[in-house]
């Protein structure tokens, strides 16, 4: 008895050490890109400014530059505003994340800024949903085909969240429980932290699929 809960506590450990694992490597990840993103914008900046000086002898032509840069502001995508501030941290890195491996987003949020659920948790739960549905749209061959829309708001009271992402192939199910589809078994801890943290606020998640998309909904308490 003690040999097998020798193996079964180091199996145990293995999950652990393998899903923290890759938790540190999807946070490099976040990280790379928001430095990337930043990058970016310090050369675009640079060249702006080295064009302006060019047109300070001809201010017409200066006016209409800073005319035609303005119209470019308004259109780049607006950082998510969701009212709550660790929910944009949260929902912000894994977004830029998934747009920069060329999968559509499409993103509406409304968090209230007091929250009777922890905010971690909150997060925790944000991150494995999105986690997931980035990582389905990645199993697809054509880029054109993945998105993913998120969508979170107050429903009677409660929080609702619904993410939906692209799907390809196979969908593994068990009765009316859905399996992980990733590579390591360390993955499936993604879609046990969803459902314990939902049970631990009392709240609800369904998980459904249809032919091309598949969908996550939780609600929680408020």
């Amino acid at each position: 008895m003690k040999l097998f809960d020798l193996l079964f506590g180091k199996a145990i450990d293995r999950r652990i050490a393998a899903y923290q694992n890759d938790l540190i490597a999807r946070h490099c990840d976040e990280v790379d890109n928001i430095y990337r993103t930043m990058r970016g914008w310090r050369h675009d900046y640079h060249n702006h400014i080295q064009a302006m000086l060019a047109l300070t002898d001809s201010p017409e032509e200066l006016r209409q530059y800073l005319w035609k840069l303005n119209d470019d502001l308004t259109t780049v995508d607006t950082v998510l505003k969701t009212g709550n501030v660790m929910v944009d941290a949260i929902l912000n890195s894994k977004l830029s994340l998934i747009k920069s491996k060329n999968i559509t987003v499409n993103a509406k949020a409304t968090v209230p800024a007091e929250l009777r659920i922890s905010e971690i948790d909150l997060c925790a739960i944000l991150g494995n949903l999105l986690d997931n549905a980035m990582e389905a749209c990645l199993r697809q061959r054509e880029s054109e085909e993945r998105f993913i829309r998120v969508y979170i708001g107050i429903l009677k009271q409660q929080l609702y969240i619904c993410v939906t992402n692209s799907a390809g192939g196979e969908i593994k199910k068990v009765g009316k429980t859905y399996l992980s589809t990733k590579d390591s078994d360390a993955h499936g801890f993604g879609l046990m932290r969803i459902d314990r943290l939902a049970d631990k606020y009392d709240g609800y998640v369904n998980r459904q699929n249809e032919p091309g998309a598949f969908a996550t909904e939780v609600m929680l308490p408020l």
